[in-house]
């Protein structure tokens, strides 16, 4: 007598979508972040897969016997996540290298911090455009397009049927070019007044030789860059929401070239 009436494919199918939400879940930023207890992502693991499965699960007779197969699948499993972590990464990416531009620009590029989330380190606006731009990520409903994406995968890219090709590394490298785009666009406006100002600073120099320039240089540089970083933030928000609305077709193209 089955004491639970359980049908072996059903343990399987339910093993397949976890190991699909554990791997790419516990990869992504926000959920697998560092700071987050092990036991709180593994409990949001099996919530995500109790609420996917009935709809969105692999049949069980996807899953092989052979344990090196299983291996090959889970390393699949693997490259899934790392591939949509470094397309979310990108935006991360693009605002830290914005921050370090301007810091540069305003003298900050000796002073450096530890970022908790990848424990590199850092420039002090590269950190405060990471925070800012992991507060406007989540306000624009950012997060809830991962999960959304993730959902997709399992429609676009079934188990064991990864590809790499050409066509996904094509498009990485695409998606990799318009980090330092949009980087240079997030510190544009602080670089087009860091620049104004050390013109100002010269025609003064020139007029009046015996003035200090590097002296009032400094603090006037560092007050220019705050004033004017009311406009990077706004730009900031205006990119990333623009970033979100992208991500979904990014996503699907990218699963779409390795399925």
């Amino acid at each position: 007598m089955d004491l639970f009436q359980l049908n072996p494919n059903t343990i399987f199918s339910f093993l397949l979508t976890f190991m699909r939400l554990s791997v790419v879940v516990f990869m992504l930023p926000f959920y697998g972040a560092n700071l987050i207890p092990t036991t709180i992502k593994a409990a949001l693991c099996m919530m995500l897969t109790l609420a996917l499965w009935p709809s969105l699960s692999f049949p069980g007779a996807v899953l092989p016997a052979n344990p090196w197969t299983i291996a090959l699948m889970f390393l699949g499993e693997i490259i899934i996540g790392l591939l949509l972590d470094i397309l979310v990464r990108l935006l991360f990416s693009a605002a830290q290298s914005a921050g370090a531009i301007m810091g540069f620009a305003m003298g900050f590029s000796l002073m450096n911090s530890i970022d908790p989330m990848t424990g590199a380190s850092e420039s002090g606006l590269g950190h405060l455009m990471s925070q800012v731009t992991t507060m406007l990520f989540l306000a624009l409903n950012g997060h809830l397009m991962l999960l959304s994406s993730l959902a997709q995968s399992f429609e676009l890219v079934p188990p064991g049927a990864l590809l790499i090709n050409a066509a996904l590394g094509e498009h990485l490298i695409a998606f990799t070019g318009q980090m330092f785009i949009m980087a240079l666009k997030i510190a544009a406006p602080i670089m087009a007044s860091i620049f104004m100002v050390d013109l100002a600073l010269a025609l003064v120099a020139r007029a009046a030789p015996q003035m200090n320039v590097l002296f009032i240089g400094f603090p006037v540089k560092i007050t220019v860059g705050f004033l004017f970083m009311t406009l990077v933030f706004s730009a900031l928000a205006i990119l990333i929401g623009q970033f979100i609305s992208e991500l979904e077709p990014m996503f699907r193209l990218v699963l779409k070239a390795s399925g």
